[in-house]
């Protein structure tokens, strides 16, 4: 952990964006939480709480809530970047109108715009002139807000094109409860923690469904294939996939009560539809967003994903989650070893 004290604007006060200020708020940093609900700041401030994203959790004084962007913003050389995948163009556009200093942005949603096709840096980069950014780093790995905020142990990868940014962002959290890696695979590392959120989707049907863990142990280890099928094609390092923000982030996404892409999945399984299962959920699926993204990139690289093309079919199309299980297992035969040689590039 470093010695050196920053101040950080945490952008987005939701279970995610809080909890990572309660590790900054561990490491004695200046820590500033801006959210757009005046209530829910009020209560920050006033109670030290956050009821709605993480009950029962009591938050240190020293986070300190913001309304305003851009007092949030004053002398702030660090942003942590906490708001879902279709909210980051306003916001950064609203940061763009008064920010006058050099930001190192870390980003730690996981998502792909759709139709765009881009990667949340990319997005980033687009929207951000380069007079006003210094750096943009990807935080991401198997790590529930939940948990974080309990102190429980949890391991993640920050990845930049910038190493010392990457660093210097792992100096910012990295803590007895808070184990942070540095990967300069930024394209594995955002394709990986994306598209976990589809097979997690998929696992929750499956458990809605009524199946067992055979069925989801081969939505996992083919999911796995699927990522890295479509993320080596776009140029990521295979490897990656069998990290923090490949194989760790899916495990913990497909298994966990606490994952709500998986606990959508598992109400379409039920028998919800796509409409009743997001409004009873109250908070961003960042699986649904992602899955159109996907399949779209399937299509421009022309790669197989199977339970992603099924997933696209159930979500959009009101294809029966049941028939969408059998098409899977009525596959043409496949070798395995020749899939994962492909895949690693082994002559």
């Amino acid at each position: 952990m470093s010695n050196k004290k920053e101040k950080v604007a945490v952008i987005g006060a939701g279970s995610w964006g809080t909890a990572l200020a309660m590790v900054l708020a561990d490491n004695e940093h200046e820590v500033r939480l801006w959210g757009h609900k005046q209530e829910q700041i009020e209560e920050i401030n006033r109670f030290h709480t956050n009821q709605k994203y993480l009950p029962n959790i009591q938050l240190s004084e020293s986070i300190i809530g913001y309304s305003s962007l851009q007092e949030a913003l004053e002398d702030i050389e660090v942003i942590i970047l906490a708001v879902p995948t279709k909210a980051i163009r306003e916001v950064l556009g609203k940061i763009r109108e008064f920010q006058l200093s050099k930001l190192t942005i870390v980003h730690v949603s996981k998502g792909i715009e759709p139709d765009t096709l881009l990667r949340i840096s990319e997005m980033i980069e687009e929207e951000m002139p380069n007079d006003l950014l210094n750096a943009v780093v990807v935080l991401s790995g198997p790590s529930h807000a939940e948990e974080v905020s309990l102190r429980h142990p949890t391991t993640v990868t920050v990845s930049s094109h910038d190493e010392a940014a990457a660093k210097r962002v792992q100096d910012l959290f990295m803590n007895q409860n808070f184990r942070v890696y540095t990967n300069l695979d930024v394209i594995g590392v955002e394709i990986g923690g994306a598209l976990k959120n589809i097979i997690a989707l998929a696992a929750g049907i499956s458990d809605g469904l009524g199946y067992g863990d055979n069925a989801k142990a081969a939505l996992i280890t083919r999911g796995l294939a699927e990522i890295a099928r479509l993320g080596t094609k776009m140029g990521a390092n295979p490897l990656t996939f069998l990290g923090l923000s490949g194989i760790g982030d899916l495990i913990v996404t497909c298994t966990s009560v606490h994952s709500r892409n998986w606990r959508a999945g598992n109400m379409l399984g039920k028998g919800m539809k796509l409409e009743e299962v997001l409004e009873n959920m109250g908070m961003v699926v960042e699986g649904v967003r992602t899955t159109k993204a996907a399949h779209q990139l399937s299509e421009k690289y022309a790669v197989r994903m199977p339970i992603t093309d099924e997933l696209y079919r159930v979500l959009f199309n009101e294809y029966h989650p049941k028939d969408a299980v059998d098409n899977l297992m009525g596959r043409l035969k496949t070798n395995e070893m020749e899939d994962l040689t492909n895949l690693l590039n082994i002559e």
